[in-house]
């Protein structure tokens, strides 16, 4: 039997196209002979559909969208995800569902048993978790069984659930287990899934056909990395990383409890791609304090973001970006990996220099917007800075310079760059980094203001490192960009060390705090100065509500602002 993995970029609600690029690769898989395709969990209506659950129409478009594809499965087979209705008495009035279509009919159904309610995950909210009997369904001679993304994961050393769905599979001799998914990025996911399957294939002896989504879904980021693992717990094949893709798998004669992937597959992509970013070690160790960095991690960053800028523009019907170039390194990274996804002619940067802004930085942004060939205009704020000092003299006579006036800076620039994007259509991109994120190093409605924050999940140390991986064959970032001490130039002299520990420090204590959740006293017993600790947090904690009004957050990390991260406006944890 041939089993085509189908790798494919979905978008939330959007029936008509979802189905279309699933009887397209339907077709495509049965004219390479083909026997069976698997696409990903919940592929018809998208994943994560959220709230959209809730509307009867939603799930009736869903019914009729199953029912389309199954029509077309006739000489090949296909496995869809989506939801299903419960017709119990009890319980959430959904499954989260993995269909068996062939012979133009449903065949079997399987529903997910374990729901994630963790971190950016609420299925709970929506749908009831399996409580039926498991079962297989037979297809050219092979025994399969459909598992749903998190029903695999129960197999750590600490598990999360009190069940364990392939366990209940097993007495019904499965020889291939085959599992859908929708599988979101961080730059720990390839090692922690690929330790998942391996995991699953040594302790079951059964090979694995796992299928992932790709594509940015706002926030979300999905990155593929479909695969095929053997009954011994190797990589016997791979689809790419944050590329559609689709590859075909033969299982010669299989037999229970044997291993029945041979490795021979077929391609239908330009060029193999065998994932070696799962050896990638990514560590966890409150002791090292540090942020997981490599060269290797540091490419899937600039993938993701690249893809999640993307996807966000492309799926919103959105085509130009605008952004803020100061000749900083978080705006040059940003102005970077924006033309990358869009194209530099669909980029436009605004210089908006004061009379605080150095020469160096003008310079550098100058440099960087003609490197990449992105369009740039050039507006200096100082005289409408001087109106405003005007405007605001009687009530502030005799009160020296302080953070107001810096604000009223950023809150300038805001007002240029969102006026610039109402008139032309272009849509605003942050560049706030993460460091600064979490401490409210920025003004609301100032700086923080865009449609899209771009690296609101990168550290500014990791920021470095993408400058760095950007330049690694051309020095398309200005060198000065990247050595230069940081600064917002919102006063003379002005250093971001002025106002907080360098980067180096901060960054270590946030990812302990933020990543780990490393309480105040288990930090500073590590090492770290007590008095930094307390302020470090102290400004976390109190900057929530900030990050309350900022935009969308492209998540690559395991905890990202947003979502996945629900803390309390209105509170205090100090010790």
């Amino acid at each position: 039997m041939k089993i085509a993995l189908a790798q494919l970029n979905y978008r939330v609600g959007d029936f008509e196209k979802n189905v279309s690029r699933i009887i397209d690769t339907l077709e495509d898989a049965k004219s390479r002979g083909a026997d069976l395709v698997v696409f990903a969990e919940l592929s018809v209506c998208g994943y994560p559909p959220r709230d959209f659950l809730e509307f009867g129409d939603f799930i009736r478009r869903c019914d009729e969208s199953v029912a389309l594809i199954a029509e077309r499965c006739h000489g090949i087979a296909a496995i869809v995800g989506a939801p299903s209705r419960n017709t119990a008495p009890k319980g959430k009035p959904l499954y989260n569902s993995a269909y068996f279509l062939a012979d133009g009919k449903i065949l079997s159904r399987t529903h997910k048993t374990l729901l994630p309610n963790y971190d950016v995950f609420d299925e709970y909210r929506y749908f009831e978790p399996n409580r039926l009997p498991a079962v297989v369904v037979e297809h050219q001679g092979c025994r399969i069984a459909m598992t749903i993304c998190e029903d695999l994961w129960n197999v750590t050393d600490d598990p999360l659930y009190v069940r364990n769905p392939m366990d209940e599979l097993l007495p019904l001799n499965p020889e291939c287990i085959i599992n859908i998914a929708a599988s979101p990025f961080s730059y720990n996911q390839p090692e922690a899934r690929h330790d998942i399957l391996v995991r699953n294939a040594r302790k079951y002896h059964l090979p694995f056909v796992y299928v992932n989504q790709i594509g940015g879904q706002t926030e979300l980021i999905f990155d593929g990395g479909s695969m095929v693992i053997d009954g011994d717990g190797e990589v016997v094949a791979a689809l790419k990383y944050f590329e559609e893709d689709l590859l075909i798998y033969e299982i010669q004669n299989p037999k229970p409890k044997t291993n029945p992937f041979p490795h021979q597959y077929i391609r239908t992509s330009a060029h193999q791609h065998i994932s070696t970013l799962a050896h990638q070690h990514i560590s966890t160790s409150a002791h090292q304090h540090i942020i997981t960095s490599s060269p290797e991690t540091t490419r899937l960053i600039h993938d993701a973001l690249v893809l999640g800028i993307r996807d966000y523009f492309r799926k919103m019907g959105f085509s130009q970006a605008i952004l803020g170039l100061s000749g900083g390194i978080d705006s040059a990274v940003t102005l970077v990996l924006a033309a990358e996804a869009l194209g530099n002619e669909s980029v436009r940067a605004v210089l908006l220099p004061s009379q605080f802004s150095s020469d160096h930085s003008i310079a550098d942004a100058i440099a960087l917007a003609e490197n990449l060939k992105v369009s740039y205009d050039i507006i200096p704020i100082a005289e409408a800075f001087q109106s405003f000092e005007t405007t605001l003299k009687p009530q502030f006579s005799g009160l020296a310079f302080n953070l107001t006036e810096e604000n009223i800076q950023a809150r300038i620039r805001a007002v240029i760059l969102m006026a610039l994007s109402n008139k032309f259509g272009y849509i605003l991109l942050n560049t706030s980094n993460k460091s600064e994120a979490a401490v409210g190093y920025g003004t609301l409605y100032g700086d923080m203001c865009g449609g899209l924050s771009v690296l609101g999940d990168v550290y500014k140390t990791q920021v470095y490192d993408l400058a760095r991986f950007i330049n690694t064959d051309l020095e398309t970032i200005p060198q000065n960009s990247i050595i230069k001490p940081p600064s917002a130039e919102l006063r003379p002299g002005q250093k971001d060390s002025d106002s907080l520990p360098d980067y180096e420090t901060l960054d270590r204590i946030l990812f302990l705090y933020i990543e780990q959740r490393i309480g105040p006293n288990e930090l500073i017993a590590s090492g770290f100065d007590e008095a930094v600790v307390k302020r470090v947090l102290k400004l976390v904690n109190s900057s929530e509500y900030k990050r309350y009004q900022t935009p969308p957050i492209l998540r690559v990390s395991p905890k990202a602002f947003g979502m996945g991260r629900r803390m309390p406006i209105a509170a205090q944890y100090l010790s």
